[in-house]
């Protein structure tokens, strides 16, 4: 049965924030503290969970949590954003870290942002965590429960009875329960759906209200508006589209933009955005097409 899901990543990070604070700084005596406000006048969008942290070492300063489904070439700029307006706003030092969640190609995402006008520089470092990067491991092991909803998509994690494991320790425990949904979501990426429904014991047609599927189709939809094209909606389905075919298929699955660039009826479209997030093979969409 599936149950309502809070699945925020502040919801996330506050299961264990301690923990989290420690591993994603590497600073083994930081101590969290409260979950601040991250919403800042001069921008609409608030970074995704600001911590007001203590080390003996470092004094009190802030640590940035910036969690991306996928990396964006716009965020070196925007952790700059970030960290220069939480300094302001609370006049303490920032730790801005980068946390992507699925790979998306093999380039070296950059680790800082520079600009240089006329020999006036701007220079801003933040640490970068790749969730592809990170042994499975240490979800269990330290322990992480921020991280056990990622655990299909950590390094090593894609086997079945790791999954089955995390599955377990979140139907446990009465407050990790809630993410069961997002742990389906990223299994989908390493199992055949069938499996997965099989693990989860539910109706797999629920993933589609996940916010994690949202957000990929909140993204197809900023780049159709983006594109300032009267059929805005239609270019956003598509894109969203292309989106999860790539995660999900690779360049396999980009092989079948050709035939769904041609399709017009938005309709049509939404039904094939719903099929690609529960079919197990590109054979399955082809017929659909």
């Amino acid at each position: 049965m599936t149950r309502p899901a809070d699945v925020s990543t502040k919801k996330l990070i506050s299961l264990a924030p301690n923990n989290w604070v420690r591993w994603v700084t590497q600073i083994p005596d930081v101590v969290a503290g409260e979950i601040l406000n991250s919403e800042f006048q001069w921008i609409s969008r608030e970074s995704d969970v600001l911590i007001r942290v203590t080390s003996p070492q470092h004094g009190e300063f802030l640590l940035l949590n910036e969690l991306q489904l996928r990396y964006q070439s716009q965020m070196p700029r925007r952790m700059r954003a970030y960290a220069a307006l939480a300094e302001e706003k609370y006049n303490l030092p920032t730790y801005p870290v980068l946390i992507n969640i699925l790979k998306t190609g093999s380039n070296e995402i950059p680790t800082s942002f520079t600009s240089n006008i006329a020999g006036l520089r701007a220079i801003q470092d933040y640490r970068v965590i790749n969730l592809w990067e990170i042994d499975v491991n240490i979800a269990f092991q330290q322990p992480l429960p921020s991280l056990l909803p990622f655990v299909p998509i950590l390094k090593g994690g894609e086997n079945e009875s790791i999954i089955r494991e995390a599955l377990q320790i979140l139907r446990a425990d009465e407050q990790l329960n809630q993410l069961e949904t997002v742990l389906a979501f990223f299994a989908t990426f390493v199992l055949e759906n069938t499996l997965v429904q099989e693990i989860m014991r539910w109706d797999m047609s629920v993933l589609r209200e996940s916010p994690w599927y949202q957000e990929i189709l909140r993204e197809g939809e900023a780049r159709g508006k983006a594109s300032g094209e009267v059929s805005g909606e239609l270019r956003g389905i598509v894109s969203a589209i292309e989106i999860n075919l790539e995660l999900k298929f690779s360049d396999r699955g980009l092989q079948l933009m050709p035939q769904i660039n041609q399709i017009q009826d938005l309709e049509r479209l939404k039904t094939i955005l719903r099929n690609v997030v529960t079919a197990n093979t590109i054979e399955e969409l082809q017929q659909i097409l």
